[in-house]
């Protein structure tokens, strides 16, 4: 009991460390937008408010250790008043503009370096050759001697090069006896097979499952397949609702998550990744909360940048669009008012999100 009690509350630790560092990245894409942009930062705070000691002062702006352990903030100078010079309320809309979208825009950069970490331990498939992962009972791999794990490497003396590639070769010769060479460990070894013209309901005509082999690859090689996750997957957010309607998701499946929510995840994560060290798998064992952080990296780029929800900078990037358009500013006051609104609708929401959390948890299959 105490040693489960001992363990959850470092879980919580775990959590509040990886979701403080989310956000203070996303601080920190803010503050170099800031300076660039030639705007005064008052202060950077590590954690919240109140304020434990003033660390030190540089190029103008505070650097703050505060009592809250959880992230960090940025205070601009003149955020609320545009009458106060190198303030943010008196820069340019563009300049506002390229600060409000540089801490999601953090955000997502630091999704796609995790990614990018994870999949250069993982591997990356090598979709250049075929791997046998499965051979089905009473099949014409199973009478030749195929096994799982084998690699193709010719049919009928053409290189397979692709799935595509043997799937054809096989379509060719349906009923017609083919010779396969296959490399299995270091060996190479061939065999005879005759697909079959009519196979059983859910299997092939070899009657095998094909993947491509995982290769090992760098972190620059990584970059792009974890470019690519991340739009995967912000596809994903950005469609939800049509899901949603169309009854491809649940509700369960699409519901936002608060910071129980999250406790639980990182939990099942941490689970698995101690299922896996245990099995002595090529899975490295920090797979899973690793890719978990970066997906959660990703979701508050997301939230952040394109739920315009006024206190978000979606919100702030809403307001500041039609000075753009338009030539003309919102008024300051109402600006202010639609924020402090919004603040406190945000605080509301996440209250209902976590009693959500808590009353209806989250299962796993």
């Amino acid at each position: 009991m105490i040693q489960t009690i001992f363990s959850f509350f470092i879980t919580i630790i775990e959590v509040v460390i990886i979701l403080g560092l989310l956000i203070f990245f996303h601080e920190l894409g803010h503050f170099i937008a800031a300076k660039i942009s030639k705007i005064d930062v008052e202060e950077f705070g590590f954690g919240y408010p109140p304020r434990m000691i003033k660390l030190f002062r540089l190029f103008g702006t505070d650097f703050t250790l505060n009592w809250i352990p959880f992230g960090g903030f940025v205070r601009l100078k003149g955020e609320n008043n545009p009458g106060i010079a190198n303030g943010m309320m008196s820069a340019s809309p563009w300049k506002r503009l390229f600060v409000y979208v540089s801490g999601p825009i953090m955000n997502l950069v630091i999704g796609i370096i995790l990614f990018a970490i994870l999949y250069s331990n993982l591997g990356a498939p090598d979709p250049t050759k075929v791997l046998i992962s499965q051979v089905n009972q009473n099949s014409p791999a199973e009478v030749a001697g195929l096994k799982a794990g084998d690699l193709f490497l010719t049919i009928n003396n053409t290189p397979v090069d692709s799935i595509e590639k043997l799937s054809s070769l096989v379509k060719e010769n349906l009923g017609k006896e083919i010779t396969m060479t296959l490399k299995r460990g270091e060996q190479d070894y061939t065999a005879k097979a005759i697909p079959r013209v009519n196979p059983p309901e859910g299997e092939g005509a070899l009657g095998i499952v094909m993947t491509n082999p995982n290769v090992s690859i760098t972190f620059l090689q990584a970059l792009p397949i974890a470019s690519a996750v991340a739009y995967q997957r912000t596809v994903m957010l950005v469609t939800l609702p049509i899901q949603l309607i169309e009854k491809r998701i649940t509700p369960e499946e699409a519901r936002i998550l608060g910071p129980v929510g999250m406790i639980t995840l990182y939990q099942h994560a941490n689970t698995l990744d101690a299922e896996i060290a245990q099995q002595d798998s090529e899975i490295p064992p920090f797979a899973n909360t690793l890719g978990l952080t970066a997906a959660i990296s990703i979701a508050f780029f997301m939230t952040n940048l394109l739920i315009p929800f006024p206190a978000l900078d979606g919100g702030r990037i809403l307001l500041t669009l039609p000075e753009l358009i338009f030539r003309r500013r919102l008024p300051t006051a109402f600006e202010n008012m639609l924020n402090m609104i919004g603040f406190i609708l945000l605080i509301l929401l996440m209250f209902y999100i976590t009693t959500q959390d808590i009353l209806n948890p989250i299962r796993f299959p």
